[in-house]
């Protein structure tokens, strides 16, 4: 029998190296632009054309490479990071496996041209599927540029996988954060085709922040941010939080740790923790955080994206942590002082005059003896008199100051059928007038008892259908507004703006693209009233990102969910009687009239037994 076991060649092997270091076109961008920062460049451009599907090109002036380097580049584990084993527990570098550009040959289409500075010619190597066909002398500028072009282009599996154009533009912006805000004195210059997305000048941490999520002008950066910063034997932290007043549900969240960016849910606890009682459960601070530690003392060497990094001194660094940013709020007065309501007080004079001060007077009966009999006399107050009175008056019949016999229009005649007595108790019902408890709930009658309805939630599950059905049927009442306002968003946000742009005018929202990412908006829906619209649409635009590897259809219902409230009746808010009647109509010829697009209750009834218990 013939041996079994032999040694993949090395295009299988490269390809399934790829399916874990290359994982979308955002794995190859992370890839060439963390080895330019470890070039020492200090300007690096972008370059993408269809997603990273058809072109990723990062061209920097770093150091550059020798014709022999240039080629070796391409082999596995071939690197310049590191010598021996003992060099991980020391790493400085982003990368150091020497897999990238190998899994990269070998699933796209690869194109380098470098050149150090000492040298007259670079070099232009052309690879794809791991052959080699072309490596000559060229002349090109210091540094470095790799153009990958057709990726997966071997793998149609892997390339039917990829997401939407605007997905996977998202998780591309997303790689080149992490790596922009921790590396603020690099410039950086980046191009979705023809059009310049960014341009950031070489800057610190605070400006660089502003320069990469400034562009929408409903977040300034500067004014919203507290500077963190800390100095142990263990680590030392610097950074940003954000103030409790701009939390939110899709905050904007970055752990560094020696320049690299990281996941750490264990240091995110410690960060909600001193913000405790400050915000809501169910927001989240902004905060950019940066560590920096001894190398020997974390192991970034996890999982081969490098984002899961182990700290020798967790707990430690937890209690440093979660103490820094307690002390900013503190510092910045942002931990909220005790404000007792004033409304209503005595107003209590804080000096008072010496000369009309007087001692207490007492008066004392000095014939009252308690051990003795003495002539003093209790007083007759006559109690048990007054209680005989009334209990005579009760006992007495009530006499009726009608006379019935004289008024016979007024007489009663119980002689009423059950089946009567039964439509009359029903038209009671139906009749019952509305009550307001609180400006909060609506409290009416029915058959059972008494029926009590939250307004707010009332008036959202019913907006709530009635867009979702705009959404679906496209159709909608857009209000003309006398002045346009300003959208400007975030080249991110902006490619969420586009996809749902066709939800936002079925609901009525009309906008006009104004170039660089701004948008005018014209038309607003006939049920926002006085909510201010910038806000509300950014604020459907944070739901929808959360939603965008959902389908179409629950995207649909995160946006009139959120017209929804905010359209919806506020709670105290005062309701005329007619108002009242017509919501609760509205109400039930909902098909869900028991609980509101987020599964909270919306009615409850108190039962007629019950009712009668009580007294």
């Amino acid at each position: 029998m013939s041996d079994i076991i032999h040694l993949l060649p090395d295009s299988v092997a490269n390809q399934i190296a790829a399916g874990e270091v290359i994982q979308r076109p955002a794995s190859v961008l992370k890839e060439l632009v963390e080895n330019s920062i470890d070039a020492g460049a200090t300007f690096i451009q972008i370059v993408i054309k269809d997603a990273g599907r058809t072109l990723i090109q990062v061209i920097d002036n770093g150091k550059g490479m020798s014709e022999t380097d240039a080629r070796m580049a391409f082999e596995r584990h071939a690197t310049s990071k590191i010598k021996n084993a003992d060099d991980l527990f020391s790493l400085r570098t982003m990368g150091f496996r020497g897999e990238a550009l190998a899994s990269m040959a070998a699933v796209a289409q690869m194109e380098l041209r470098t050149r150090r500075a000492e040298d007259e010619l670079g070099v232009l190597v052309e690879i794809a599927g791991t052959r080699v066909f072309k490596q000559e002398s060229v002349q090109c500028d210091p540094g470095t540029s790799f153009q990958v072009k057709n990726l997966f282009f071997n793998v149609p599996a892997r390339r039917r996988f990829l997401k939407s154009d605007n997905v996977e533009k998202s998780h591309i912006l997303n790689e080149f954060y992490r790596i922009a805000l921790v590396n603020s004195g690099v410039s950086f210059s980046f191009f979705d085709g023809d059009d310049e997305i960014f341009n950031l000048p070489a800057s610190n941490n605070k400006v660089r922040i502003e320069n990469v999520f400034g562009k929408n002008t409903k977040k300034r950066w500067q004014q919203q941010l507290l500077t963190i910063e800390t100095t142990t034997n263990l680590v030392s932290i610097h950074g940003y939080v954000g103030k409790p007043e701009y939390a939110q549900k899709s905050a904007t969240q970055y752990f560094f740790v020696n320049g690299r960016y990281m996941r750490h849910p264990y240091f995110h606890k410690a960060v909600l923790l001193a913000y405790n009682q400050m915000i809501q459960a169910s927001e989240s601070p902004n905060y950019f955080i940066y560590f920096e530690v001894d190398p020997q003392t974390i192991d970034i060497n996890i999982h081969p994206t490098k984002t899961e990094i182990k700290f020798e001194n967790e707990q430690a660094i937890w209690s440093i942590l979660s103490a820094a940013i307690k002390e900013s709020l503190g510092k910045f007065n942002i931990v909220p002082s005790i404000d007792f309501d004033q409304e209503g007080a005595i107003d209590i004079p804080t000096t008072i005059a010496v000369e009309n001060v007087r001692p207490p007077q007492t008066n004392f009966n000095p014939n009252y003896n308690p051990f003795g009999t003495t002539n003093y006399k209790r007083p007759v107050l006559d109690w048990e008199n007054l209680y005989g009175d009334f209990e005579k008056k009760e006992q007495q019949p009530i006499e009726s100051s009608i006379d019935w016999e004289s008024n016979a229009d007024l007489a009663v005649t119980p002689s009423f059928s059950q089946q009567e007595q039964q439509q009359v108790i029903d038209n009671l019902e139906t009749c019952a007038e509305n009550f307001q408890y609180k400006n909060r709930y609506i409290l009416t009658g029915v058959k059972s008892g008494l029926l009590m309805i939250d307004q707010h939630r009332a008036h959202t599950r019913i907006l709530f259908d009635l867009f979702l059905n705009q959404i679906e049927n496209s159709r909608a009442v857009s209000q003309q507004v006398l002045f346009p306002e300003l959208l400007e968003l975030s080249a991110e946000d902006d490619l969420f703006f586009e996809q749902i742009l066709p939800d936002l005018e079925s609901l009525g929202f009309l906008t006009e693209a104004m170039g660089n990412h701004a948008y005018s908006v014209k038309g607003v829906s006939s049920y926002v009233g006085n909510a201010n619209v910038i806000d509300l649409l950014l604020n459907m635009l944070d739901k929808a990102k959360t939603t965008a590897e959902d389908p179409a259809a629950s995207i649909h219902e995160v946006l009139a969910l959120s017209l929804a409230e905010a359209s919806s009746l506020k709670i105290g808010q005062r309701l005329s009687t007619e108002e009242m009647s017509d919501l609760i109509d509205r109400l039930f010829a909902c098909a869900n009239h028991n609980f509101s697009p987020d599964g909270k209750k919306i009615m409850t009834i108190f039962a007629t037994d019950e009712l009668e218990k009580r007294f």
